[in-house]
């Protein structure tokens, strides 16, 4: 059993095998939303604010935070988002960015162990980026792909993510601090990407010992009602040993999803997380429910 911990200053989040489905929300992100990128290229962080507030309100366990924004100093815009999240929630956060500088900021301000995304088997990537996960001792969310690109082949990207959990090792990096994600391509365009990602979770989980992560909508790119294909996909995942993924918590079926397959697996004990999110409240005046009622009634 591999357990990755992530933390805040007060909150400690576990991902791993046979442990409740982590839910990471995606919706920092300032790619694909006009608004959200131009506000905080202004300085202005009130969406963010009002992002931040609502995936926790539901239910998320984690938040990614990404400020990739064209022509802006995204080292300092994402230092200073992540200054504001963790003024408003102890979840701990997953650290977002393709550019080293700007991980390096953020990782310099978080309070906490931080979950940083991310590295890939590009030899440059792996010598600029491991440094930093060994010298702030976060973990790192390890990317399935090389310089030759995403295979659609599952075993060389298994061989990739291997690679990268071996260049890890001769840094110090333990393969617990490692979590793969297997690269989720849309169904719509690679009929058989999700049967790819569900052979190389089961081989990163029976042969790396690595946990796993992906980025869930991408598998839904292009197909309407795209919150019911990423909820099957999360089930079919979880069944297959992904452990966590970034995700939308704000939409109800995802979450459904998650926490139905959490019951189903085994890692709800006595169902008791769906019972109390889902069990209808009792009117006043009525405790003892509809059988108490007809007891009285047959008096």
């Amino acid at each position: 059993m591999t357990d990755t911990v992530i933390s805040s200053a007060s909150k400690e989040v576990v991902i791993g095998f046979n442990r409740p489905f982590v839910m990471i929300g995606e919706r920092i992100n300032p790619t694909g939303r006009k608004m959200l990128s131009k506000e905080m290229a202004e300085g202005d962080f009130s969406r963010v604010e009002q992002d931040t507030l609502a995936q926790v309100a539901a239910g998320a366990h984690m938040l990614d935070v990404n400020a990739g924004i064209p022509l802006v100093d995204e080292p300092k815009i994402l230092a200073d988002t992540i200054k504001l999240v963790q003024s408003l929630t102890d979840l701990p956060l997953s650290i977002d960015s393709s550019i080293v500088a700007a991980l390096e900021a953020g990782l310099e301000v978080y309070q906490g162990k931080a979950l940083l995304n991310s590295v890939t088997g590009e030899e440059e990537r792996l010598e600029v980026v491991l440094p930093l996960v060994k010298k702030y001792g976060c973990a790192v969310v390890a990317i399935s792909n090389d310089e030759t690109g995403i295979s659609e082949d599952p075993d060389v990207r298994f061989e990739v993510a291997k690679k990268i959990v071996e260049h890890a090792a001769d840094y110090g990096i333990p393969s617990s601090d490692i979590v793969v994600d297997p690269l989720v391509m849309p169904i719509g365009a690679v009929n058989s990407a999700v049967r790819q990602v569900m052979s190389l979770v089961r081989r990163l989980q029976d042969e790396l010992k690595v946990n796993t992560t992906c980025g869930a909508s991408n598998v839904s790119f292009g197909l309407p009602n795209r919150h019911g294909v990423n909820a099957a996909f999360l089930t079919m995942a979880i069944a297959a040993g992904l452990t966590s993924a970034i995700t939308n918590p704000l939409h109800d079926s995802v979450m459904q999803a998650v926490m139905g397959a959490d019951v189903m697996m085994g890692n709800d004990p006595h169902c008791q997380k769906w019972i109390k999110k889902y069990r209808e409240p009792v009117a006043e005046g009525e405790s003892g429910g509809k059988r108490e009622r007809r007891r009285a009634r047959v008096r």
